[in-house]
């Protein structure tokens, strides 16, 4: 079996599921910056903190590892928000950042047994948590300026944001396959990665 170049301070499983994080968070400003090249709103944003809560077996590390990646990858999205958007996005992030710790729990129970099925089940229930709790926040943070759907009906709100969703339903699983599958794939290699330390 291949050795992983080992570290002394820090286990190479942390290592890994650090940069699986942060090249996932990387996707993330890749598409919004560079429009067209991934389906809309593809994000990986659940599947990052579904991945977190199920490997890190430090809570603490599972809770900020994927809150602070997205922070940082939102405080450069933030440079390039329009300045009449401002208000709006400041007023879902609680939501967005809640849904995020939530789908952390999630990957916490997650991690007692984890399956393809368990995986995708987990994936899908959290792009349904993040639909439905953050169109709510649009809807409550919505101004007079913000567009008729969010300013009419908590209705009108969650359909105008169905296109929305289905990119972060597609989203949230195509990310959870490729972090679940890639971390399991590089333990069969490395028998390092299977030790829980992280």
């Amino acid at each position: 079996m291949s050795q992983f170049p080992q570290n002394q301070g820090v286990s190479p499983r942390t290592w890994v599921l650090i940069a699986m994080i942060a090249f996932a968070v990387g996707v993330r400003l890749v598409i919004y910056f560079v429009p067209g090249l991934f389906p809309y709103n593809f994000t990986p944003v659940e599947a990052i903190a579904l991945f977190g809560g199920a490997y890190f077996t430090n809570r603490r590390l599972a809770f900020a590892v994927p809150l602070l990646a997205m922070l940082c990858a939102d405080l450069i999205i933030a440079t390039a928000l329009p300045r009449e958007w401002i208000g709006d996005w400041l007023g879902t992030l609680p939501a967005v950042y809640g849904c995020i710790a939530l789908t952390v729990v999630g990957g916490l129970t997650l991690s007692r047994r984890i399956t393809a099925f368990r995986v995708t089940s987990y994936a899908f229930a959290s792009a349904v948590l993040f639909f439905l709790v953050t169109n709510f926040a649009t809807w409550l943070a919505a101004h007079g300026g913000a567009g008729a759907a969010c300013t009419q009906s908590l209705a009108a709100c969650f359909v105008a944001g169905i296109p929305f969703f289905r990119g972060t339903l597609l989203g949230t699983l195509a990310w959870s396959a490729i972090l679940f599958g890639g971390f399991e794939l590089m333990r069969r290699r490395w028998s390092v990665l299977t030790t829980a330390t992280a």
